[in-house]
């Protein structure tokens, strides 16, 4: 398979935005301890903070005894489920980009700040994921999103949840990585993609574990689920210059294939967390003018 052309791909203001991570996040990361590289992502993330917009205030309250960052705003609540591969990030690495989703939709938004791996093997995360989607949304109907890993908690919280009394109005997936084929596809033609490799997503994906992963579990790969009917209407966002950009697409198919509502949307040139990048890079801006779009859509009931 022909290795991807990134410098026709990439446009420079995405390079400027992937220099500029790298420089906070050496290349051996993966190697270093949990602790370590859980300090290094999280002064990358701070490196990018854009703070909070004007009229926006948080709150940290625990959800069902899970650690939550709350930003107060109309209903009906937007649940956010962090990146960074189940293993690092929290309530402050995504904290601006969860502000600025109260701020433009005028939504109240809550941060779930899940238990990571290697401490605490799935399904803890999972679980964390669900308790708090059922807890809120006993208050009325809710709007699940989430970047990576996060991604694949919503979606996979979404599955778990269909047919009970939990109401999700939609969901919005960004990048996320679902469990699609690692030997085909993106997995191959973008395995040396900028900001996150082939490699570095077969670490996580065992971490998540202690081991190699159960290959068939939906709460694990939300892609490997036997039944879509019944979820909920769906924005699934891929990166194009991502190993993971595959899995948005194939997710989407498989629910609009089972009847649903599913949307799928390929970011031209923009790389694995690109969120960061919404203040610098046009096409991460427009990404980001779509991602508050769909929810604020969703949350209508539209």
């Amino acid at each position: 398979m022909t290795a991807a052309d990134y410098q026709t791909l990439i446009d420079a203001s995405t390079w400027a935005f992937i220099e500029a991570t790298n420089a906070s996040y050496p290349p051996d990361t993966a190697s270093l301890t949990i602790a370590d590289q859980r300090a290094i992502y999280d002064r990358m993330c701070r490196v990018f903070f854009q703070g909070y917009p004007p009229g926006v205030t948080a709150r940290d309250e625990a959800v069902a005894g899970v650690p939550c960052r709350i930003y107060p705003g109309a209903g009906p609540v937007v649940i956010y489920l962090h990146g960074g591969g189940y293993v690092v990030g929290g309530l402050h690495s995504h904290d601006d980009v969860c502000a600025e989703i109260r701020a433009r939709t005028g939504l109240t938004v809550v941060a779930v700040d899940y238990r990571l791996s290697p401490e605490h093997l799935h399904p803890a995360a999972f679980d964390d994921a669900c308790a708090v989607v059922r807890a809120l949304a006993t208050k009325g109907p809710v709007v699940l999103a989430g970047d990576s890993a996060g991604g694949n908690l919503a979606a996979a919280a979404a599955h778990a949840l269909r047919g009970s009394a939990v109401m999700i109005l939609g969901q919005v997936l960004i990048y996320p990585g679902l469990g699609g084929d690692v030997n085909a596809g993106s997995y191959l033609s973008h395995a040396h993609a900028p900001m996150l490799t082939r490699d570095d997503v077969l670490f996580y994906k065992d971490i998540r574990h202690g081991g190699p992963p159960p290959e068939d579990d939906p709460t694990v790969y939300p892609l490997r689920d036997t039944d879509f009917t019944g979820l909920p209407p769906t924005l699934a966002i891929g990166a194009e210059c991502d190993p993971l950009a595959d899995d948005a697409r194939d997710y989407a198919a498989r629910i609009t294939a089972a009847g649903g509502r599913a949307e799928w949307v390929e970011e031209k040139g923009l790389v694995h967390g690109y969120l960061r990048a919404r203040a610098t890079v046009p096409r991460a801006a427009a990404s980001f003018d779509r991602i508050i779009t769909a929810i604020s859509t969703f949350a209508k009931g539209a």
